[in-house]
């Protein structure tokens, strides 16, 4: 398992969205006031480096302990929504996306493409706690919890590559 500066270290595509900015503290603030809750200090590591993107194809999954609808044994994680709303889809986007798939709330939005997401999951926590991270399956209205925590589902990102599965 990598630690959580190492991954920080090469965790974004040196290609896509390069040009992305950095968060602003004025701009986490405001995102944690209008999602109404407090965001996990390494995921905004990992943001003010870039405001979301494309990961590098090093973290681009995460292993699972049983089958999803996606792979037998891992889930992707090639992109992390960012902040600002004005790039794109974005994680102040979630309680639009929850809505519309039908998905359990509170949560913030992480990566997905609509019949799939992962998430923070408040939840257990509340909106100051430390959020788990799930993996959401819309269409089979399935879950599977990740990690407990933001750091530790980082820490256990790897290569899809290195499952012989051919989903990579």
């Amino acid at each position: 398992m990598a630690r959580f500066d190492d991954v920080r270290a090469t965790f974004w595509d040196e290609g896509a969205d390069a040009d992305r900015p950095p968060l602003t503290d004025a701009v986490v603030r405001d995102a944690e006031q209008r999602l109404g809750v407090r965001l996990p200090v390494p995921l905004l590591d990992l943001l003010r480096v870039r405001d979301g993107g494309v990961v590098a194809e090093s973290w681009d999954a995460y292993p699972t302990d049983v089958p999803t609808s996606w792979s037998d044994d891992h889930v992707p994680f090639d992109v992390l929504m960012g902040i600002d709303p004005d790039d794109g889809l974005s994680v102040l986007d979630s309680a639009h996306l929850i809505e519309e798939w039908g998905l359990p709330s509170p949560l913030v939005l992480l990566s997905g493409d609509g019949h799939t997401w992962i998430a923070l999951d408040y939840r257990t926590c509340g909106a100051d706690g430390e959020p788990s991270v799930t993996w959401f399956d819309a269409d089979a209205a399935t879950e599977v919890p990740l990690a407990g925590d933001f750091r530790t589902f980082v820490e256990g990102l790897t290569s899809a590559a290195s499952f012989d599965d051919g989903l990579d």
